[in-house]
C-alpha cells in the first residue's frame, strides 16, 4: 500500500468513527425531542385538565355555600362558569387516554362529580337547604372531597408517567453523549496508533535514508537502509542505491 493510500486511510478511518457518533447522537436527540413532546402531548395535558377539574370544584364548594347563606345570584354565576369548567376540562381527560388504568380513573371521577352535581343541584332548584350547614357538612363538603380525591388520583397517575419519561429522558440524555465522549477517546486513540504508524513507515525510514546519504557523503560508507514495506519509500530508497551505483562507475 502507497503513502497516499495509507494516510488517506487512516483519515477515513477517524472520518467513519465520528460520523458514527454523529449518527449515534442524531439518532437519540430525536427520541428525547419525541419524548419530549409526549410529555406534552399526553401527560402534561391530563395534569393541566385535572387541575382545572379541582379549580373547578373549589369554586363550586364556595358558590354552594353562597347559595345557603342566602346569596343565590352570585352563587349560581359561580356554579355555572365553574360547572362549564370542568366539564370541558372532563372532556379533555376523557379525550386524553394514554395510560393503563387511566381510563378507570376517568369513569370514577365522571361518577364522583355527577354524584356531587346531583346534591349542589337542589339549593339551586329550592331554598329548603337555606342555611342548612347540618346538610352541607354531612352530604355536600363529603361528596365534595370524593369528587376532589378521584380529580387528584387522575393527576397523580399522570404525574408518575410523566415522572417516569423524564427519568426515561435522563437516560437518553447520557446515552446521547456516549457517542462524542467514545469518538473522542477512539480518535485519541487512534491519533496515537496512526502517528506510530506514520512514524514507523515513513518517518523512520526517510531518517534512516538520510543518515545514510550523509555517512556517504561524509565518510564513503556504503549505503545500506532497510524498509518493511514496498511503497514510495522503499523506491526513493532503491532510486537513490542506483543514483550512488551510477556515480561510482
Amino acid at each position: 500500500m502507497g503513502i497516499r493510500a495509507k494516510i488517506l486511510s487512516g483519515f477515513l478511518i477517524l472520518a467513519a468513527l465520528l460520523l458514527v457518533a454523529g449518527v449515534w447522537s442524531i439518532y437519540e436527540l430525536r427520541h428525547i425531542g419525541i419524548s419530549v413532546q409526549r410529555i406534552l402531548d399526553e401527560n402534561y395535558k391530563s395534569i393541566d385538565a385535572a387541575k382545572v377539574m379541582t379549580e373547578a370544584l373549589e369554586r363550586q364548594d364556595s358558590a354552594i355555600l353562597l347559595l345557603l347563606l342566602g346569596k343565590p345570584d352570585e352563587g349560581r354565576a359561580i356554579i355555572k362558569m365553574a360547572d362549564d369548567s370542568f366539564q370541558k376540562a372532563l372532556e379533555i381527560a376523557r379525550n386524553n387516554i394514554t395510560i393503563p388504568g387511566e381510563q378507570d380513573l376517568v369513569n370514577t371521577t365522571i361518577k364522583a362529580y355527577d354524584t356531587y352535581k346531583a346534591l349542589w343541584l337542589q339549593p339551586l332548584v329550592s331554598n329548603k337547604y337555606a342555611g342548612d350547614l347540618n346538610w352541607y357538612f354531612s352530604q355536600v363538603h363529603v361528596s365534595f372531597l370524593q369528587a376532589k380525591l378521584a380529580v387528584s388520583n387522575l393527576m397523580n397517575i399522570n404525574t408518575q408517567a410523566m415522572y417516569k419519561t423524564a427519568s426515561n429522558l435522563e437516560n437518553r440524555a447520557h446515552r446521547a453523549t456516549m457517542p462524542g465522549i467514545i469518538a473522542i477517546v477512539s480518535a485519541f486513540i487512534f491519533a496515537i496508533v496512526f502517528s506510530f504508524l506514520i512514524n514507523l513507515f515513513i518517518i523512520n525510514p526517510i531518517v534512516k535514508l538520510t543518515s545514510g546519504i550523509k555517512d556517504y557523503l561524509e565518510f564513503g560508507k556504503r549505503l545500506n537502509v532497510k524498509v518493511e514495506t514496498d511503497d514510495e519509500i522503499s523506491k526513493l530508497i532503491a532510486s537513490v542505491e542506483r543514483l550512488i551505483a551510477k556515480s561510482i562507475k
